[in-house]
């Protein structure tokens, strides 16, 4: 996919530095809306959380619950996205394996921002905004077996080898 680099106006808003503020930056981009108001936003919902047993009670006790600057846990994340009008679409499951790259033609047209591992992404119109190019492009050789070869994978001495792109957890998108 192509990169266009995009700080979702956070330089403009005053904000120094380095920040690991993906979602935030995200929202920006997708939505249009300025940064400083999502980071506001997000710092509403964060205020809102209810922590539970499992990883949840876990951030709560470490303090690592959700913030415009450091991160933001998933349903708070479902939450601030579902009061701005938009809907999230799972694009992997419990034993599914990766189905959806972050790659040209696997995503929709329009405004999504794109959740992969440990990162949000503002996609428009198949063209990735953000800091930094999110892709990543791995080089894979696994034993040739014999079996059929899916597409994009090739044999050689070495093995069977394809190149694996980074998977795509869900999208959100505006609902229509």
């Amino acid at each position: 996919m192509r990169f266009e680099p995009d700080d979702g106006g956070r330089a403009a808003a005053g904000f120094r530095g380095n920040a690991g503020d993906c979602a935030t930056r995200a929202i920006a981009i997708a939505t249009g809306m300025p940064y400083r108001e999502v980071y506001d936003l997000v710092n509403d919902f964060a205020k809102d959380e209810r922590y539970k047993r499992g990883r949840v009670g876990f951030a709560a006790a470490t303090g690592r619950g959700s913030s415009a600057r450091t991160g933001v846990l998933k349903q708070t994340m479902r939450a601030v996205m579902d009061h701005l009008g938009w809907t999230f679409t799972p694009t992997m499951g419990i034993g599914t394996g990766c189905t959806v790259h972050l790659t040209d033609g696997e995503l929709p047209m329009g405004r999504l921002i794109v959740s992969v591992s440990k990162h949000y992404t503002a996609v428009i119109d198949g063209v990735i905004h953000d800091t930094h190019d999110p892709q990543r492009e791995v080089h894979a050789i696994e034993p040739d077996t014999g079996r059929t070869l899916k597409p994009g994978e090739w044999r050689n001495v070495n093995g069977i080898c394809s190149i694996r792109r980074r998977c795509v957890y869900g999208y959100f998108q505006q609902r229509s």
